[in-house]
């Protein structure tokens, strides 16, 4: 079993009235590639800052490679230089004076290598990140995209194990985050460095991370591989949070199906029966269903919806379609060709072992399947 190779606990961070951290507490193994997501002001990028060493904690203690760098009960606060990690920003921090031979060296000697080391160090990250014909430009001179390719070389050529990367793919345009999530994947295959990356973007989450922290107002609402946060979200806050279009919410109250102990979702307009079991009758909940697991079917029957398309949202494969019923408007995606027109009456299929059933007051998940 790999070793934990970053452990924060207890971590928290407070700026005046603000608390912007609140005590979080988690571990990362040898190799993994986590992505701290949620909404901006979230205070993703203050843990990231924190681990790097350049904000200080106001309590807890972070620990890299089994060594002590912050402790607010000890007194312990390894500066960052001395933290042995990669480093990648949103802004690519490159100096504009600076060639990109020159900029990626920049780190080598501050740290006072040898010239020889420097320059077959240099060379070789150089040419692995394909950037020969631009090794004597000037930052001003380049893409966006190429300045982020010298800012993950920079960060590479000194090889470090532990990489931190805060949204450094923010602002490229949408075929260029494509090509670089690719690259940045590669990147960790290749070297196996422990990656903490920070991002608000769930695509991008969903995509490049081993597991996913998912994280709302300082605190961590689950941590998670991308295929249960997304299938299994622990509360409704992640459940809403991730997906596009967004997950289906349905109020309602629970009801025990005689013998069987089948759950049932009621509200005055319908009735849903669910796979779960477990749950007390008389719970006040919601249920919830993701776009992709609704369909269109061709008469009324049992879980079936009434309903009337609002929107039809075309984008290339897919269909993305509003129905409307009563006070519910529901999400569909739909991947092939749609040949519905608003104000068209039809009836929507939610299969029963794809609604996830939460606590309305706790926000809590309840389901459980059978």
């Amino acid at each position: 079993m790999a070793r934990p190779i970053i452990e924060v606990k207890n971590l928290s961070k407070v700026f005046g009235n603000v608390v912007a951290v609140d005590n979080v507490t988690f571990s990362i193994e040898e190799k993994d590639f986590l992505i701290l997501l949620g909404p901006s002001g979230c205070g993703k990028t203050t843990i990231l800052r924190m681990i790097a060493g350049l904000e200080i904690p106001t309590e807890g203690e972070i620990i890299l490679k089994d060594r002590v760098i912050f402790s607010s009960e000890k007194g312990i606060f390894v500066p960052a230089r001395e933290r042995d990690v990669g480093l990648v920003f949103q802004s690519y921090a490159l100096w504009p004076h600076m060639t990109v031979r020159q900029n990626i060296a920049f780190g080598l000697k501050v740290k006072r290598e040898a010239a020889s080391v420097i320059e077959k160090k240099v060379s070789n990250i150089i040419s692995y990140m394909q950037l020969d014909g631009l090794k004597d430009r000037y930052p001003q001179e380049m893409s966006g995209g190429q300045q982020q390719r010298v800012a993950l070389a920079r960060m590479l050529v000194s090889g470090p194990d532990i990489l931190l990367m805060d949204e450094p793919l923010s602002n490229l345009d949408a075929k260029l985050r494509l090509d670089m999530r690719a690259e940045i994947k590669i990147i960790h295959a290749q070297t196996e460095a422990t990656t903490v990356y920070v991002t608000h973007d769930q695509v991008e989450a969903q995509t490049m991370a081993g597991n996913i922290a998912v994280i709302n107002k300082g605190v961590i609402e689950q941590i998670a591989p991308p295929k249960t946060i997304y299938n299994r979200p622990a509360n409704l806050f992640v459940a809403d949070f991730i997906g596009s279009p967004s997950i289906n919410l349905i109020e309602g109250t629970t009801a025990v199906g005689d013998g069987d102990g089948m759950i049932f979702v009621i509200n005055e307009f319908f009735t849903l029966t669910t796979t779960c079991r477990n749950i007390p009758a008389g719970l006040p909940v919601v249920a919830a269903i993701r776009p992709e697991n609704i369909s269109i079917v061709p008469r009324e029957g049992s879980n079936t919806v009434p309903g009337e398309v609002r929107t039809i949202l075309p984008s290339g494969p897919e269909t993305v379609l509003r129905v409307r019923y009563e006070t519910y408007v529901f999400n569909l995606l739909v991947m092939q060709e749609v040949t519905l027109s608003p104000g068209q009456a039809v009836h929507l299929y939610l299969p029963p072992e794809s609604i996830l059933v939460f606590d309305k007051k706790t926000g809590h998940l309840l389901s459980l399947d059978t």
